[in-house]
C-alpha cells in the first residue's frame, strides 16, 4: 500500500458528548476555533505535497512538485510547532464526540510530526525500493490526463524535476555528513531504478508514454504542440536530472551509507525504534513485547501447518521437507507473466462475487490489475496497491510483480489476491474515500496497523468465501500469515536487538514456504524500513479478537455483514479506537434486541 499517512493515537480519549448538529459539531467557540485549525491543517498539508493533493482529487496544485531543501523542513518544523501550540489551547471538553476524534487525530499527527523532526528522519528520504526518485515515474498514473491544461501541468511537472532533485541531494548530502543514512545493503542494484530514466529514446523513456497516445477530445493541433512540450521536458529536465542523480549516488551517497543495519546504530536510535513500533502499531508496546507475540503466533501458525501437511501426499515430510518440496516443485511456477495475470484475475472476480454475503456496504470504484514496472520490479515485493485519487477519476489499481517467475508460485496468489484487492486493500480503502460524512482528512488519513492489519484479516475471510480448497492452497494462507508473524520477530531483531541480515534470512527461510529471493527482498525492506512490518500481525490480532468478542457477546444476534460494516464504517482509526466503537456497536445491538 502506498503513500500512507502514517500516524498513531493515544487511547481513552473519548469524553462525555456535547449537544452536536448531523454533523458532529457542537457549534460553541472550540469548536469554530477546531473547525478553522482543521481547514487549516488541510490546506497545509495540500499546499506542502502538490502531489497529494492532486491524489486527493484536489487540483489546484496539478503544476507543482513542492519544496524538498533542508530550509523547507525547518520551514514546515516550524509550522507544525505553531499548529500544535493552537490545537492544545483549544478546550476539548467542551467538543462533541465525533470533533474530539478529529481533534486527537490532527494532535498526535502534529505532536508525530514534531518528534520525526526531532529525530531528523526526514535525512532519509529513500530506500532501496522508494522515495522520489522510483515515484515520479508515475506521477502521470496519479494525474488525470484528459485536458491540454492536464497536459501542461504534467509537462510543468516534469520541468521542475531538476531542481527537486537537488534540493533532495541537498538534504541526502547533510545525510552522510551526520551519519544518518539507510544501510549500503538496501541499495546494491540501485542503478536498475535510475538507468531506465537516463535513456533519450522517448519511446522507452516511462515518463514520455502519456505522449505516445493521446484522448481523442484532443485537437491535432493540441496533440503536436503537447507531444513537442513533452519531448522537450523529458530530454531537457527528467534525463539530466536522472543522470546528476545516478552520478550523485554512484560517487557520494552510495559509499557514504552505513555499513550497519539496525535503526538502533543510528544517533538515539534506540528511542527512535521504540517510537516507530508506537507509531506504526497504535499501540503503547516495546518492542520485546513485539518480538515475543511473534514468536507465540509463529509457533502456533507452525503446528496449523504441519495439521495441512498431513492433507497432502507428502504427509510422511517434515516442516522443512515441504517447505523445500513447495519452492521447488515446478507444479506451482507460472510458465509466462499471462499466465499468472490471468489466475490472478480469475481470483479476483470469483472474490468480488461472494462480497455482498460478508458486507452490506461496498465500494462504487472497481479495481484493476496491473503489472509493477520492469525498472523497480527486481528490488520491490511480491505485489502491490495503489489508491484511487479522491476525484473518482480512476480505479484502485492491483500491482501483480511478474518478473522472476519461479519466486511468483501458484500457491500464494489466492491469499495475494484477498490482501492487495477484495476484500482486502481496494474495499477498505476505496469505501473509507466514500465516507462523506467524514471530514476529509479523515477519508485521506490511513493507519498502517489498520490498512495492513485488515488485509490481513481479509486473507483469512478467504475460508468463509470458498477458497483455500487445495491443501497446497491453504499452506500458502498459513506461510503468509507465517510470513507476518516473522516479521515481528525479524523487524525487532535486526532493529532492538542486533540481529545480522543472514540471522533475519534465516529465520524467514526456514519459517516460510515464500521463495528464497522473496525471503532477501523481504528482509531487505524491514531494514530499510524500520516498524513498519510491525503493522500488519497486530492489526489482525486485535481485529480477530474484536470479533471473537462480538460473537460471544452477541450470539445469535451477531450478524457478519453488520460487523464489518461497522468496523470499516469510520475508516481508518487507531487500534484502541477500533476497539472502543466496536464495544459501542456490542452495546447498541444488545439494547435494540430488548
Amino acid at each position: 500500500m502506498k503513500r500512507l499517512l502514517l500516524t498513531w493515537l493515544a487511547t481513552s480519549f473519548l469524553l462525555a458528548c456535547s449537544t452536536t448538529d448531523k454533523n458532529g459539531w457542537s457549534g460553541g467557540e472550540a469548536s469554530q476555533k477546531l473547525q478553522t485549525l482543521l481547514n487549516k491543517y488541510w490546506e497545509f498539508r495540500l499546499q506542502e505535497d502538490p502531489v497529494f493533493a492532486t491524489i486527493t482529487g484536489d487540483h489546484r496544485y496539478d503544476d507543482q512538485l513542492g519544496k524538498a531543501g533542508l530550509a523547507d523542513h525547518q520551514r514546515r518544523g516550524a509550522v507544525v510547532q505553531q499548529m500544535f501550540d493552537e490545537f492544545n489551547k483549544i478546550d476539548q471538553a467542551t467538543l462533541s464526540e465525533a470533533e474530539q476524534i478529529n481533534f486527537f487525530i490532527i494532535k498526535t499527527q502534529l505532536a508525530e510530526s514534531l518528534e520525526e523532526q526531532r529525530f531528523r528522519s526526514y535525512l532519509m528520504p529513500i530506500s532501496g525500493r522508494s522515495g522520489f526518485h522510483i515515484e515520479f515515474p508515475e506521477l502521470s498514473e496519479q494525474m488525470s490526463l484528459a485536458t491540454k491544461k492536464d497536459y501542461e501541468n504534467y509537462v510543468s511537472r516534469l520541468r521542475q524535476i531538476p531542481q527537486y532533485f537537488d534540493e533532495q541531494i541537498e538534504v541526502l548530502r547533510e545525510g552522510v555528513k551526520s551519519g544518518i543514512t539507510p544501510p549500503k545493503v538496501i541499495f546494491q542494484g540501485y542503478e536498475e531504478a535510475l538507468t531506465p530514466h537516463t535513456t533519450q529514446d522517448l519511446q522507452k523513456n516511462a515518463f514520455y508514454k502519456p505522449f505516445l497516445k493521446f484522448p481523442k477530445q484532443l485537437a491535432s493541433v493540441d496533440q503536436e504542440f503537447l507531444r513537442a512540450q513533452g519531448a522537450d521536458a523529458v530530454l531537457n529536465s527528467v534525463v539530466p536530472a536522472y543522470e546528476k542523480f545516478a552520478a550523485f549516488m554512484k560517487a557520494e551517497y552510495f559509499p557514504g551509507t552505513r555499513t550497519t543495519i539496525g535503526i538502533s546504530e543510528l544517533p538515539n536510535g534506540k528511542n527512535y525504534y521504540a517510537h516507530r513500533a508506537r507509531v506504526y502499531t497504535t499501540l503503547p508496546l516495546t518492542p520485546e513485547q513485539i518480538h515475543q507475540t511473534g514468536l507465540q503466533e509463529v509457533e502456533r501458525i507452525q503446528s496449523e501447518m504441519l495439521e495441512v501437511i498431513k492433507k497432502t501426499p507428502q504427509a510422511k515430510m517434515t516442516l522443512k521437507e515441504f517447505i523445500s518440496f513447495m519452492r521447488k516443485s515446478s507444479q506451482f511456477h507460472f510458465k509466462t507473466p499471462e499466465d499468472l495475470l490471468k489466475e490472478t484475475a480469475w481470483i479476483l472476480k470469483r472474490a468480488e462475487g461472494e462480497l455482498p454475503h460478508l458486507f452490506g456496504r461496498l465500494p462504487r470504484l472497481p479495481v484493476g490489475i496491473k503489472e509493477v514496472p520492469a525498472y523497480i520490479a527486481p528490488k520491490t515485493t511480491t505485489a502491490y496497491y495503489d489508491g484511487p485519487p479522491g476525484d473518482g477519476t480512476r480505479a484502485g489499481f492491483y500491482y501483480v510483480n511478474t518478473s522472476n517467475l519461479p519466486s511468483r508460485p501458484s500457491y500464494e496468489i489466492e491469499a495475494l489476491t484477498l490482501h492487495e484487492a477484495v476484500p482486502g486493500h481496494h474495499l477498505q480503502i476505496a469505501l473509507q474515500q466514500e465516507l462523506m460524512d467524514l471530514p476529509v482528512f479523515r477519508r485521506f488519513t490511513f493507519y498502517t496497523a489498520f490498512v495492513e492489519g485488515w488485509a490481513l484479516y481479509a486473507e483469512r475471510l478467504g475460508l468463509e468465501m470458498g477458497f483455500y480448497t487445495d491443501p497446497y492452497r491453504d499452506f500458502g494462507r498459513l506461510t503468509y500469515e507465517m510470513w507476518r508473524a516473522c516479521r515481528l520477530v525479524v523487524d525487532t531483531g535486526i532493529h532492538s536487538m542486533g540481529w545480522t541480515r543472514e540471522k533475519a534470512i534465516q529465520f524467514l527461510a526456514n519459517h516460510t514456504a515464500l521463495s528464497l529471493h522473496n525471503v532477501e527482498t523481504e528482509v531487505d525492506r524491514y531494514i530499510g524500513w524500520p516498524g513498519q512490518a510491525l503493522a500488519y500481525k497486530m492489526g489482525e490480532l486485535k481485529i480477530r479478537e474484536l470479533r471473537s468478542l462480538a460473537e460471544k457477546s452477541l450470539g445469535e444476534s451477531f450478524n457478519l455483514r453488520a460487523f464489518h460494516d461497522q468496523i470499516l464504517s469510520g475508516g481508518s482509526l487507531p487500534l484502541d479506537l477500533i476497539e472502543q466503537r466496536t464495544h459501542q456497536y456490542i452495546a447498541r445491538t444488545k439494547a435494540n434486541r430488548r
